[in-house]
């Protein structure tokens, strides 16, 4: 059982960053923010969850099942993450990279205490164990001292880093996408997602600083935060997974990139002409397929249907494509066999899937663990939402790794050179952010 309470906050944005602050005192954090960015779908403002009453964290071998399992034993609300390499519980495949973060496949947790902001309203939802706490955790984080700042630079004083390195080339990025070329030119696959890893080792970071910056740089609307230990996420993702609503299922896939500019009008013509861009457009048209193709294993017969196609989207630091597909399913559908039928999410795998994954897995040399995954949370009615892990920040405290990776649709109409391009340009707030950490380093 949960206590509520609601609160009245005139100062939302305030409010935000001394929740997500004062949360840091806990070994479990996960915070959500939409930065007020008005998507259709969209529910809160912001969440927060923190101190694991229960928790699961396994690999990927019968994940999927796990998971359901522990959904149903708590009852409750519950939030974590899926890893890229769920695709091995849910296809015959393997992963063998490089991997130098170490996270789990699947980490969940039942929260003690949640807060959910909508507006000026703020409502915690307390497990009954600490729901005398209410009172006191509120008056602390209404006088919360904030010793962040989101600009660019400084940097704290414990923050060090080596050299961003590329895991790969350029030369080596344009001779893998050749090799996917060649494998659409053979009619193996139409489409695949191509990553490539940048990581520092011996780094060491405030993980809180450094997401409250690159937040700042980019205002994405499913920005997260995540603490499990010495494990961070630090996610300015733009793109939504999946999400259950009663028997609606809504997915928002993105595929299609154009910069920004400080220039209106150039900047209105670079969006148009994205929207007119037939090799982006036809990449965005088949993942949308591949995704109505996966929402079709669990969805009502007929109800699969595309509500937006190829509509241009704004954020900070570029222009997206962006298509919504909804479907309705049954009462009998599990939740968690809707997430087992269509992930990993398209958007980052290819078409047709399967062996899209496989030649990504033999082209990339990174394992990608929790990126391309999927972070989120249920209900207790078994609704649920989940972002892309994309253009985020991946940190072992443990073992001073920092990590991201960023990625590019192969199409038959690929263009090597400028699917590196279009890698560098996502990854240009990431880098941003940490070179901004390396830089303040070295001159203290």
């Amino acid at each position: 059982m949960r206590t509520i309470l609601q609160y009245t906050e005139p100062d939302a944005t305030l409010t935000k960053q001394q929740l997500l602050a004062w949360a840091q005192q806990y070994r479990e954090v996960l915070f959500f923010d939409s930065n007020n960015y008005h998507r259709k779908y969209a529910e809160y403002d912001a969440i927060l969850a923190v101190d694991a009453f229960t928790s699961i964290i396994t690999d990927y071998h019968k994940a999927f099942e796990d998971l359901a399992m522990y959904r149903k034993t708590t009852a409750d609300w519950i939030f974590g993450y899926m890893a890229y390499d769920l695709k091995n519980d849910t296809e015959a495949l393997t992963s063998n990279n490089f991997d130098g973060l170490g996270f789990a496949d699947l980490f969940f947790f039942q929260p003690k205490k949640i807060f959910l902001l909508n507006g000026d309203v703020l409502e915690l939802r307390y497990l009954a164990m600490c729901d005398d706490e209410m009172e006191g955790d509120i008056e602390e984080i209404r006088n919360y001292e904030l010793g962040i700042t989101n600009e660019l630079p400084p940097a704290t004083n414990n923050q060090q880093l080596t050299t961003i390195n590329a895991r790969i080339s350029k030369e080596s990025y344009i001779d893998k996408a050749d090799q996917m070329l060649a494998h659409i030119h053979r009619g193996d696959i139409y489409e695949a997602n191509l990553c490539m890893e940048f990581y520092a080792e011996d780094a060491i970071i405030d993980p809180l600083e450094t997401y409250n910056k690159l937040n700042a740089v980019s205002e994405p609307p499913f920005a997260v935060f995540l603490k499990n230990y010495k494990h961070y996420l630090l996610s300015a993702s733009p793109e939504r997974y999946l999400k259950k609503e009663g028997d609606r299922v809504i997915s928002q896939p993105i595929k299609g990139t154009a910069r920004r500019s400080s220039n209106l009008a150039e900047d209105e013509a670079i969006k148009l002409a994205l929207a007119a861009n037939e090799k982006e457009r036809s990449e965005n048209i088949m993942i949308v397929d591949l995704v109505r193709n996966d929402l079709s294993h669990t969805a009502e017969k007929g109800s699969v249907r595309v509500e937006e196609l190829c509509v241009p989207y704004t954020f900070k630091q570029v222009h997206h494509l962006i298509s919504t597909v909804v479907a309705e399913v049954g009462n009998d559908v599990w939740p968690e066999d809707i997430l087992k039928t269509t992930f990993p999410m398209g958007s980052m795998t290819g078409a047709p899937k399967i062996s899209a994954m496989q030649i990504i897995e033999k082209l990339e040399e990174t394992k990608r663990g929790l990126y391309s995954g999927a972070v989120g949370y249920f209900t207790p009615y078994g609704d649920f939402d989940f972002n892309v892990v994309i253009r985020s920040i991946l940190y072992n405290e443990q073992k001073k790794y920092v990590s991201f990776s960023v990625g590019s649709a192969i199409t038959a109409e690929a263009i090597p050179e400028n699917e590196y391009e279009e890698c560098l340009l996502k990854a240009r707030a990431m880098r941003q952010v940490l070179e901004a950490a390396m830089t303040n380093a070295t001159c203290q």
